[in-house]
């Protein structure tokens, strides 16, 4: 009632018990989230200035990896700067690229593939990845003797990682013309259904190894081997803070994407 006072608006409109909101009601709703979202952000923004140290830090990560596998660095991290508030997201292909342009994280560790054209952001290579081509024992094809062609391939199903990239243009590896697919959110619900028979693709070798070691599932050859694949570090090409920099400095140490994988073996 004071605000409406103050305001000489009706925001509300009362009949009996119930209370709804009036046209000008909703559009103070609306434009006072962003006031709001505008005040922490400028909250942030002077505690960085003030401190050197980002208020909350946000990580993204391919969905090949567990965030769990940051988890001795997470806790280095706070035995310095205990004040910033850690977030990790993860996504998969594109999804990693498109979080960062849109900032919605700060850094990226271990994306797959080459960034998108437009620059904005810093990457360098962490390292590559090997894959390998796997069916389960009870597969159609784990008989198959000599190279897996494309004929063989198109008449079973394949198991793919949804792209998590909303606007830029989707990736997809490996797929031939108007195969039957089964989409799955991430990489290692593609594991485990190509484990249950469901399928067949391209698994990172780290992940495979163990259950190929275990003659759950069975390596096969194909005359289009997927390629090892480059995974990256990146960030935004803007002024960052000390916990980028103390981020930046963890994840370039030798070896850490080889780390990452193991860990999440």
């Amino acid at each position: 009632a004071r605000l409406e006072e103050d305001l000489g608006v009706a925001l509300f409109e009362r009949h009996g018990p119930k209370v709804v909101l009036t046209k000008a009601g909703a559009e103070l709703l609306r434009e006072g989230r962003h006031l709001l979202k505008a005040a922490e952000d400028l909250e942030h923004r002077v505690r960085r200035v003030a401190s050197g140290w980002e208020t909350e830090f946000a990580i993204g990560m391919d969905s090949m990896f567990a965030p769990i596998c940051l988890h001795a660095d997470i806790t280095d991290f706070y035995a310095v700067a205990d004040q910033t508030r850690l977030r990790i997201g993860v996504d998969s292909l594109s999804g990693p690229w498109e979080s960062l342009l849109d900032h919605r994280v700060d850094l990226l560790v271990a994306a797959a593939g080459e960034g998108p054209s437009g620059g904005g952001y810093v990457s360098e290579p962490m390292g590559t990845v090997e894959f390998v081509f796997a069916v389960a024992p009870t597969h159609a094809l784990a008989h198959h003797t000599g190279p897996l062609g494309k004929s063989e391939l198109q008449a079973h199903r394949a198991i793919v990682v949804a792209d998590s990239a909303r606007r830029l243009a989707p990736r997809t590896v490996g797929l031939l013309f108007g195969q039957d697919t089964l989409t799955v959110p991430d990489m290692r619900s593609k594991l485990d259904f190509q484990l249950a028979g469901l399928g067949f693709g391209f698994l990172p070798r780290v992940l495979a190894q163990p259950a190929i070691d275990a003659g759950r599932l069975l390596e096969k050859r194909v005359e289009e081997p997927r390629p090892a694949e480059t995974f990256h570090l990146a960030w935004r090409s803007d002024e960052g803070g000390e916990a980028r920099a103390w981020w930046l400095a963890r994840m370039r140490r030798e070896g850490m994407l080889e780390r990452l994988m193991r860990r999440c073996a």
